[in-house]
Formats: C-alpha cells, structure tokens, sequence
C-alpha cells in the first residue's frame, strides 16, 4: 500500500510540472497577452499547456474553431 500511495504522489507531481512547462510555453509564445477572446484563442492556450514539454521539441499545437453566425 505504501508503495503505491508514493507513485501516486510521485505521478502528481510529474503531472504538475508538466503543466507547469506548457504554462510556461504559452506565456513565452504571448498567448496570454491577446485580448481577443475566442474559443480559438482560448482553446490553442489549453492544448498548449497540455502539450506541456512538447512544446519545447517542436509541437506547436493550435485550435481553429467555426462556430456559426446568426441569422438575420
């Protein structure tokens, strides 16, 4: 039981610091500083963090979003 409760906590933090990472990657890219909010945006900044450390080997993940217009 030990053991397990330790690699669990051990995968908690790795989980962390993964996100940490991608955090980090979205502000080095300027993603936060955009004021124009839109599921694109909003959505390229999640997948982003997501990616984590991918991000540093050449993933550069980005979300095109269509949503429809209203009608007259």
């Amino acid at each position: 039981m030990r053991t397990r409760s330790r690699l669990s906590s051990v995968l908690g933090v790795l989980v962390l610091i993964w996100l940490v990472i991608g955090a980090v990657a979205a502000g080095q890219r300027g993603y936060y500083e955009d004021a124009s909010t839109n599921c694109a945006s909003v959505g390229t900044i999640a997948v982003t963090i997501v990616a984590g450390p991918l991000n540093y080997a050449g993933v550069n993940p980005t979300i095109d979003c269509e949503y429809p217009q209203p009608t007259s």
